[in-house]
């Protein structure tokens, strides 16, 4: 892979420390998943989008393209979110950097975890991660990014 790590790695990691949600309702959880749909819609996406607070899921669509197999990718980057406490890219980046991958070795199965960018934390000041943000259908650095620019947009409003 090409791609310069330390600094893909970086500007994740400055990603994780600017979008941080002041407070995560459902109504927060409905119009950030109506904004990922329509970013998705307006440019033919085959992508399935989720968000979760804690365990309850808040919003779920599967738009046209997507497939039942990205409800599987998606639960499996959600549990890399909750027990590593960073983005599923971020993670998978890191060890990508020690020529690692998520596997046995670090006490999981990749079966069940997924180090595969799509699945951002909904972090909030004073209560650490209690939510994900996920999206999946794409190459890994697409659904990271339209996870990102949703974020974004959803945060300057």
């Amino acid at each position: 892979m090409s791609e310069d790590l330390p600094k893909l790695i970086a500007t994740i990691e400055d990603q994780e420390r600017r979008l941080v949600f002041p407070t995560f309702t459902e109504a927060d959880a409905w119009a950030l998943g109506c904004l990922l749909v329509n970013l998705a819609t307006e440019r033919s996406l085959p992508v399935a989008v989720d968000i979760r607070r804690g365990p309850q899921q808040l919003f779920h669509a599967g738009l046209p393209g997507s497939v039942a197999d990205n409800d599987t990718w998606i639960d499996r980057k959600v549990r890399v979110v909750y027990r590593y406490g960073a983005s599923s890219f971020l993670v998978g980046r890191r060890l990508a950097a020690k020529g690692r991958e998520l596997d046995a070795s670090q006490g999981v199965d990749p079966a069940d975890y997924a180090a595969h960018g799509g699945a951002f934390p909904v972090r909030v000041p004073g209560a650490g991660v209690i939510g994900v943000v996920t999206v999946s259908g794409l190459p890994q650095a697409d659904d990271h990014a339209l996870v990102v620019e949703a974020i974004e947009t959803f945060l300057t409003r």
